[in-house]
């Protein structure tokens, strides 16, 4: 005797409420990830979208102007005592933000291994060439509006475009890196007085014995970096 149907009476959801529904029901896509982390993740995935945005808008610029575009290497370049050196400022400032990530990867190995004295140490001494950097910025920026006359709305160089894609994308970076070396501060204070492995009420303050805290700001971190190797060879090397 034939069996008789079985009828479904509980479609799974179509369209955008069946991925929700999938990716909701996974035990394994979030599973153990601390939403410190994973908001991390989000906001450098946002992030990522404007920094894109800024960088194709340049080059668009770049390729479609009628007018020359200014030489980099030559404004840029700085003399110390002859001729000038193409690019010198710039260099110096991509091996300190590259080493910065080299002292920020071993401030949360050492937050793994709960020794937070080392931990807090290397934390303030990737702030220290954060800020280092940001300060070569700020010279930088100096050199170019009082000496050179560059300004948003034009310059003696070539096309006017220039200086508001310059101070656009590299003031937004310089606005990252400086709001990264003030909670890395925050956060090699708290690492150093103990109140990781303490569990001590406050901001950003995570669960007894973990250093989750430290290695979220190193994401922050290795995310700037990398933001700038781009610039560094889209605005300056082009």
């Amino acid at each position: 005797m034939a069996q008789p149907a079985t009828t479904i009476t509980d479609a799974p959801p179509e369209g955008w409420n069946g991925v929700v529904s999938d990716w909701s029901s996974d035990q394994r896509a979030f599973k153990n990830v601390p939403w410190g982390k994973a908001m991390m993740w989000i906001f450098l995935l946002s992030d990522t979208f404007i920094f894109s945005c800024f960088l194709l808008s340049y080059m668009n610029v770049r390729m479609s102007t009628t007018v020359p575009w200014p030489p980099t290497s030559e404004i840029f370049a700085l003399s110390f005592g002859g001729d000038p050196i193409p690019l010198i400022l710039i260099a110096i400032m991509t091996f300190i933000l590259i080493t910065s990530s080299g002292t920020m990867a071993m401030a949360v190995r050492f937050g793994y291994l709960r020794n937070r004295r080392m931990s807090a140490l290397l934390m303030i001494a990737t702030a220290l060439l954060g800020a280092s950097f940001v300060g070569m910025q700020v010279f930088e920026w100096t050199k170019l509006i009082v000496e050179e006359g560059v300004r948003p709305w034009g310059n003696p160089f070539g096309a006017a475009q220039f200086g508001s894609t310059f101070f656009m994308i590299t003031g937004f970076h310089g606005f990252h890196v400086s709001v990264g070396v003030i909670f890395l501060l925050l956060i090699a204070r708290k690492t150093w007085r103990g109140d990781f492995d303490n569990a001590t009420p406050g901001f950003f303050t995570s669960r007894k014995g973990n250093y989750e805290a430290v290695e979220i700001m190193g994401l922050y971190w290795h995310f700037v970096d990398l933001v700038w190797v781009f610039i560094f060879a889209f605005f300056y090397l082009w």
